[in-house]
């Protein structure tokens, strides 16, 4: 115990010996690319103005704003593709605390609620990426994590689809199972790349009687630069 507090940790990224007890070393922490500013508030994205994007004042999406920590730009990507795939369970400290910081100020919801895995993705995997970001937010929050939704179904790939057709590819997607009636709630994820599936879950929320539902994710996508 005390020979293991004593010995350096290695950074994910550089390998780079440090005394911090995080996965990544201060200097690969202080990179991480930040999210768009000015963003829209309703979805994330980057709006020269702050205020709403037009995608949100075309297609309204259900969740009411977003809070994102970083852009799902390298090495973000690599960080949250190895705990999501590769089963690296000890970046999920680290990336819940940059949600956990992105948080600073902002009025805190009732109860929290992971973005849920379908049975298939669950068994396949072995956990569920968001609920272990999730939890420790939570704890962070001082607010409880609640299994509000289930997946019913797995869905198509998204790729290549435009944004209506995401959205019409999760209707009935997720079922809510514990009562909100009345309650704000904070959706947490990992990434948010179009919105559809925070939408989706935002919407099975709603129709349960949720009055708020802020969609809260590692990482956001840039829209792309042409």
């Amino acid at each position: 115990m005390i020979l293991s507090s004593l010995w350096p940790h290695q950074c994910f990224l550089c390998g780079a010996a440090h005394e911090a007890s995080a996965a990544l070393c201060p200097r690969c922490w202080s990179a991480l690319p930040p999210p768009a500013r000015p963003a829209c508030p309703r979805c994330g994205e980057a709006s020269p103005l702050a205020g709403e994007c037009r995608c949100c004042r075309q297609l309204e999406p259900v969740f009411d704003e977003t809070v994102a920590a970083f852009a799902y730009r390298y090495p973000v990507d690599v960080l949250v593709r190895r705990l999501k795939y590769g089963g690296a369970l000890q970046l999920a400290p680290l990336l819940a605390s940059g949600l956990s910081q992105a948080l600073a100020g902002r009025e805190m919801p009732d109860l929290l609620v992971a973005m849920p895995l379908s049975p298939r993705r669950w068994r396949r995997r072995g956990y569920n990426q968001a609920h272990e970001i999730a939890r420790r937010v939570a704890v962070h929050c001082g607010r409880p994590l609640e299994p509000a939704l289930e997946r019913l179904r797995d869905t198509p790939a998204q790729a290549g689809l435009t944004a209506v057709r995401r959205r019409d590819n999760l209707i009935g997607a997720f079922r809510c199972r514990s009562p909100v009636a009345g309650l704000r709630v904070a959706l947490v994820d990992d990434v948010m790349t179009s919105g559809a599936t925070l939408d989706a879950a935002a919407r099975a929320l709603k129709a349960a009687g949720a009055c708020r539902v802020s969609a809260w994710v590692v990482a956001r996508t840039p829209a792309p630069e042409f």
